[in-house]
């Protein structure tokens, strides 16, 4: 059976990322592509690496006739997914890469993003899409939302740690390093490589970053009580990859232990050797995420680290990994790509 899919938001880094990927999936057909301000083109035009494929021309999203649509991406900036996707047959299944679902309560949603919801029905059927945790709710989900980039990193590293109680809830420290293709596509004048290169910096600085209300909602919901964690997110002047760093309190051993007991039978979640860090560099351009814990000097401490990349496991290759689930593809198809190296 063939699958027809729908991208919408193509032009951009994660709808150039799902058709890298769907490129290769053997039961999924792209059918449509929008992107508004470059209707009409082609997507070799925007996209050059990907003219070796037989693709629909982008256009506006009015233009796609979604009756003979399976499953639609929606790679749309926040706040503009939520209005298109409200609107969409309810036959369609849809995979949003954007933050307007990944909140649970409205007024959280307000909180972090600045405005109320417009899709409240939409917002309240939505399943979390960090498939690890939730693949039995994705597998029979209408709706399900990506979760952002360094939320997905931050909860490889703690949701095992926190849901077993093996750690200070109280004591956590996140500090982690995203490439600059996670601040997207457009024009921005911090972004350019002159004011980027030769040097990162840290942003969004002592608890405004709107990830942090993912970490809150399900770091909360595992422990059963609020559990807020000191996040600090960084620009480094690379294309792809974030490297994440947790300082925990709780003995470093049982920590380990914890991590791979859970990751033990999942397919892109890997657990080093004790005592080993991972790289972006190893898991570039892949689904795969790498974990390595190491005992600090003080007695007491661990230090968990992870590396996941941002375009595909931390968003495009997450997004597909659920489609496989909500479409009754084994969640690995299309994925098992092996990182880019060097």
């Amino acid at each position: 059976m063939t699958h027809k899919i729908a991208i919408l938001g193509a032009s951009g880094y994660t709808g150039a990322e799902l058709v890298r990927l769907i490129a290769t999936h053997p039961t999924m057909e792209i059918v449509a592509l929008s992107a508004d301000r470059k209707a009409g083109m082609d997507m070799s035009d925007v996209f050059p690496h990907l003219r070796h494929l037989d693709l629909p021309a982008l256009c506006k999203i009015e233009a796609i006739d979604f009756s003979a649509v399976d499953l639609c991406f929606c790679a749309l900036p926040h706040a503009t997914s939520q209005r298109v996707i409200k609107d969409l047959p309810k036959d369609v299944k849809v995979v949003d890469l954007s933050a307007d679902f990944r909140l649970r309560d409205p007024e959280e949603y307000v909180k972090w993003y600045g405005g109320a919801h417009d899709a409240l029905d939409c917002q309240a059927e939505a399943v979390y899409g960090l498939t690890e945790f939730y693949r039995d709710d994705i597998k029979t989900a209408r709706l399900v939302a990506g979760t952002g980039c360094n939320a997905a990193t931050g909860q490889y590293i703690l949701s095992p740690l926190i849901k077993a109680g093996v750690i200070d809830f109280d004591q956590i420290i996140l500090d982690l390093k995203c490439a600059v293709s996670g601040a997207g596509r457009s024009l921005k004048e911090n972004l350019l490589h002159a004011e980027l290169s030769e040097g990162y910096h840290a942003y969004a600085v002592g608890g405004t970053h709107r990830h942090l209300g993912e970490f809150d909602q399900e770091f909360s919901k595992l422990a059963g009580r609020p559990v807020r964690i000191q996040f600090t997110p960084h620009l480094v002047p690379a294309n792809r990859g974030i490297l994440g760093t947790g300082y925990v309190h709780g003995d470093a051993k049982q920590v380990y232990d914890t991590l791979v007991e859970t990751y033990k039978d999942e397919p892109f979640v890997e657990v080093l050797p004790f005592g080993q860090t991972p790289s972006t560099k190893h898991i570039r351009a892949s689904n795969f995420c790498h974990i390595g814990v190491v005992a600090d000097r003080i007695e007491g401490r661990a230090i968990v680290v992870a590396a996941l990349d941002n375009l595909t496991k931390g968003s495009s290759g997450q997004a597909l990994q659920n489609a496989n689930l909500m479409l009754g593809e084994d969640e690995t198809t299309g994925l098992m790509l092996a990182p880019v190296f060097p």
